[in-house]
């Protein structure tokens, strides 16, 4: 496995293990339906929560949220409906983004981003 697919692997592990720290239980993860991908999906009170984890090392040039552009919030927000959907789950959508650094000693996590998008209306 390539050194980066080995840190956003461990990266989606940490997020999980923080959202479950945090009082979120964790449904899925890398929940797929056709060639579409949902990184977390989680609930948190009586939101159904979609999670997007970017880790970068700690030398990024670019913030990790600003990999979420116009097309993969598309992709996130089709595939999270087509997971509300299959999985029979009526709750209401929120989008967050997990901002993980990777250091030499650790990965932490630097930012979680709240609603950090909404479904973008065509």
């Amino acid at each position: 496995m390539a050194e980066r697919n080995i840190t956003g692997k461990t990266g989606e592990e940490v997020a999980c293990s923080y959202l479950k720290a945090t009082g979120y239980k964790v449904l899925y993860t890398n929940w797929r339906f056709h060639h579409y991908e949902l990184d977390i999906v989680a609930t948190n009170g009586d939101l159904l929560v979609v999670v997007e984890v970017k880790t970068r090392s700690a030398n990024y040039i670019v913030a990790p949220e600003q990999a979420v552009n116009r097309q993969k919030i598309k992709r996130i927000v089709w595939a999270a409906e087509a997971c509300q959907r299959r999985c029979k789950i009526d709750l209401p959508i929120r989008f967050d983004i997990i901002c993980l650094i990777r250091t030499e000693e650790a990965y932490v996590v630097e930012n979680h981003i709240e609603d950090a998008f909404y479904a973008p209306v065509n």
